[in-house]
């Protein structure tokens, strides 16, 4: 089986992906991906905006509707729950064969 041409994803993606499994504006996916890391990871808004173009291109986001006008809202697709799914499993498979030989 070919690895999907989306795999595997950065650890920002990764983590992004993961906020937007609920409707989340901007500033909210940041303050997720900063919790959900443990302060590992964070983002100024340009390096968010940039990568969630890429995620609406790649059809792994996909755009909500929002009461405020002001903000735009991204839940993660169908598609980018599958292409996490994938990822998570490629990383569990990489620990299992770690935990194997460092014993």
């Amino acid at each position: 089986m070919s690895r999907d041409k989306n795999l595997p994803l950065t650890e920002t993606v990764y983590y992004i992906l993961l906020a937007v499994m609920e409707p989340a504006h901007g500033y909210l996916i940041m303050q997720k991906v900063e919790e959900l890391s443990g302060g590992q990871v964070r983002m100024a808004a340009g390096t968010l905006y940039g990568a969630i173009e890429n995620l609406l291109k790649q059809k792994l986001l996909q755009p909500v509707a929002s009461e405020d006008s002001r903000r735009k809202v991204y839940v993660i697709s169908e598609k980018g729950k599958e292409i996490l799914r994938l990822d998570y499993a490629r990383m569990m498979h990489m620990i299992e064969a770690t935990k194997a030989i460092l014993k």
